[in-house]
């Protein structure tokens, strides 16, 4: 069996990114764990790669995504959007799908650091904000807290919130509800309902979490609208948006005369295969480039802010 860098790392008792930088002469590393490392490679006739004996310190050009669901629409816009703009710039990608999973994220995590790559653009976090600061690369954050230096880029979730809570009430909605995903206190998604709730503080906020599969997530949304009987929905994304509509109809309710409905998200297959669903569009395309734009600066040690947001809008429907 070919010997990996991982094998080298755990004969030789140190991490995958202290093997890397033995490889790459990076950084200061005592002579002691320069040579456990060396004796661990020659002791399994480990061969470093061709990206790792070409870098010798130089640029890799490449840039780690780390996302929690790639399946997921908004997400694999994001992306799509990401991806073109960062070969656009001359760097390649590598994308890690953390699924939530605190383990995957983290071996993602050395991974990446492991293959020196020149930054990091993650929206996934299950890990302690430890883990982040420990990555010598720099580090974008979409929609996540993840370390207290590492920028944040997000659309307005709370003016988003509050535009739906708006919209709602302007065709005159009385038993207003909002179902939300994964969202907690520390992640700005969590502003979504934040800003609902500054217009409906009394409405319910029920949350529906994103992992669940989809017959469970079918029957909870049917047991909300049988014990709220809501005629006003606000829902967080627009998948779920679109499923509460399918089971809205299955119990026999018209939208909207029964039940006016909005999402939130916006991408390019709401615009084009679901028009019906009114929803807060975030401007995808744009987030995706500060993202590169943030992210690059970073790289060439310019000075950068703390956190960006970007302004959401109304994408109209017959939902409401």
């Amino acid at each position: 069996m070919v010997a990996k860098l991982t094998d080298v790392a755990q004969l030789a008792g140190v991490s995958p990114t202290t093997v890397s930088r033995v490889i790459n002469k990076k950084g200061y590393l005592s002579e002691k764990t320069i040579k456990k490392v060396k004796d661990a490679m020659k002791t399994l006739g480990y061969k470093p790669n061709n990206l790792a004996r070409s870098l010798q310190g130089k640029s890799a050009k490449l840039i780690g995504l780390i996302f929690p669901n790639i399946s997921n629409i908004f997400y694999s816009e994001l992306i799509e959007y990401l991806e073109v703009e960062l070969f656009r710039q001359g760097y390649k990608v590598i994308i890690c799908n953390s699924q939530n999973d605190p383990k995957k994220e983290k071996d993602y995590l050395e991974m990446l650091a492991a293959n020196q790559v020149d930054g990091i653009i993650s929206s996934s976090h299950n890990l302690c904000i430890d883990d982040y600061e420990k990555v010598e690369a720099p580090i974008v954050a979409f929609d996540r807290n993840l370390a207290p230096n590492v920028p944040i880029i997000a659309s307005d979730n709370f003016e988003g919130g509050k535009l739906a809570a708006q919209q709602l009430l302007k065709v005159g909605c009385q038993k207003i509800i909002m179902i939300t995903g994964n969202d907690n206190s520390n992640s700005p998604t969590a502003l979504r309902h934040a800003g609902f709730q500054t217009l409906l503080p009394q409405a319910p906020v029920i949350n529906v979490p994103s992992d669940f599969s989809a017959i469970r997530k079918e029957m909870e949304i049917k047991n909300i609208l049988s014990q709220y009987r809501p005629d006003g929905l606000f829902v967080s994304d627009d998948l779920t948006a679109i499923l509460t509509m399918k089971i809205a109809s299955d119990l026999g309710l018209r939208i909207p005369a029964d039940l006016k409905i909005i999402g939130y998200d916006g991408t390019r297959f709401v615009e084009n295969y679901f028009p019906q669903l009114t929803t807060i569009k975030q401007p995808i395309k744009e987030i995706a480039h500060l993202c590169v734009d943030v992210l690059l600066k970073q790289i060439a040690k310019e000075a950068i802010n703390t956190e960006y947001i970007l302004p959401i809008s109304l994408l109209p429907g017959a939902s409401i």
